[in-house]
């Protein structure tokens, strides 16, 4: 994934500090905006999560910090709601001047009610996803308590959420109070994805089946299971971005660019850079080549959570493609009924006694036990010559040929954003 650090003006005139999440190769299918929670911030780990999630499957997501908040500029205490709303087409209309109108708006929380008003002002908009959104924005004056009457008797009061102080005027609870989300849910255009889940203890599922039931077809409801409301778990927050971006793939034109055929038996047809990013928890890796995007883990075992395949794994799996891929194109060369090749993979480190060449102490090489199976009606010849093709796959002529890996150190930066 490929981040890009900018800023834009809101219609204050304040600078609004954002995160713009690309895909590798800088070629998204689509642009979306994405809004935080209440007081939140654009680095928020779910934040964070669920973007590059939506970036791995090629859609470009610009998250930003709201007025006062995170990195931006201005004063939170004189925002509201509806100063949350500009901001949002404030962003809109930077991506449409700099790089492409967004057709998806993402809203977590109060981010997720702030997306669904903010999505009349935004025509581009094809599609709308809210996470653990409340159905009314007067649902937060309940969350805020005693802070809430507080603001009401003397005009502001101070509340401490997630360890900070922030303060709140009584002109924001009337602006949450003045909201008709009925009447929004009702006029929406496009397509909505609700996602919740059962045991959010901050805003309630009810919450999640009056959006739902308020709003009109093409509309979606998606469980986020046992998730709190922050989507504190790392499984939790890329689970809800990844399907984001594979539901939006319908209505933004997106599946129909990631069907091109990009992949090529010769590699050098392709643009075959690969990229892996691997965080500082776990050994969970983001891969993006090709313009796909791939997961690679551990094993809980070795200190991963399993969520993809290993390293040889993918090895194996390169070696397997390439010899199915190889047979098969050899098959319809010639005309030979080959309706499928197989091919299964394992991998042993082995004690090479015979090893002239080998220079570590132990003497050990890696070996491949190659299984092919062809369905079809062929010949024992056929069969043999297929045998015989698939030992000059590409991929194994790599394997057992000379290799050389240059690695270069690019220039680091201090102030890594994670």
């Amino acid at each position: 994934m490929n981040t890009k650090k900018i800023t834009f003006p809101n219609g204050s005139g304040y600078r609004l500090a954002a995160r713009l999440e690309l895909p590798d190769d800088e070629r998204p299918v689509a642009y979306a905006i994405f809004a935080h929670c209440f007081t939140c911030s654009k680095n928020i780990k779910a934040a964070v999560n669920i973007t590059r999630a939506m970036s791995s499957r090629r859609i470009a997501v610009l998250r930003f910090d709201f007025t006062g908040l995170g990195e931006s500029e201005g004063d939170f205490a004189d925002t509201d709601f509806s100063s949350q709303v500009s901001d949002l087409v404030a962003a809109a209309r930077f991506l449409e001047r700099e790089y492409q109108a967004p057709r998806l708006l993402v809203g977590h929380s109060l981010g997720g009610s702030a997306v669904l008003v903010a999505a009349a002002e935004i025509p581009s908009a094809t599609a709308v996803a809210t996470i653990a959104a409340p159905y009314s924005p007067s649902h937060l004056r309940r969350l805020l308590g005693e802070s809430a009457e507080e603001a009401e008797r003397q005009g502001e009061a101070t509340v401490n959420l997630g360890g900070s102080d922030f303060t709140i005027r009584k002109s924001l609870l009337d602006d949450l109070e003045a909201q008709r989300p009925a009447e929004t849910l009702a006029h929406l255009a496009g397509a909505l994805l609700v996602l919740h889940s059962p045991a959010d203890g901050i805003v309630k599922i009810d919450n999640a089946t009056q959006i739902f039931q308020a709003a009109h077809h093409p509309k979606s409801f998606i469980s986020l299971g046992s998730a709190d409301h922050l989507l504190s778990e790392g499984a939790d927050s890329r689970y809800a971005g990844e399907v984001i971006a594979s539901w939006a793939t319908r209505y933004l034109g997106a599946a129909e660019a990631e069907a091109e055929p990009v992949a090529q038996p010769d590699s050098q047809a392709s643009d075959n850079r690969v990229t892996a990013r691997t965080g500082a928890e776990g050994f969970r890796t983001e891969i993006f080549a090709n313009g796909f995007s791939l997961t690679a883990d551990e094993p809980v075992s070795y200190g991963g959570s399993n969520e993809g395949p290993s390293p040889y794994e993918f090895l194996m799996a390169a070696l397997a493609a390439c010899t199915t891929m190889t047979v098969q194109m050899y098959a319809r060369r010639k005309g030979w009924p080959l309706v499928e090749a197989l091919v299964r993979l394992s991998h042993h480190r082995i004690h090479a006694e015979d090893c002239r060449d080998c220079e570590s102490e132990d003497r050990r090489i890696d070996k491949f036990i190659r299984e092919l199976e062809l369905i079809g009606e062929l010949d024992l010849e056929q069969r043999e010559k297929l045998l015989e093709i698939a030992e000059k796959c590409p991929v194994h002529r790599t394997l057992t040929g000379e290799i050389r890996v240059e690695t270069t150190l690019k220039g680091s930066t201090l102030n890594v954003e994670v």
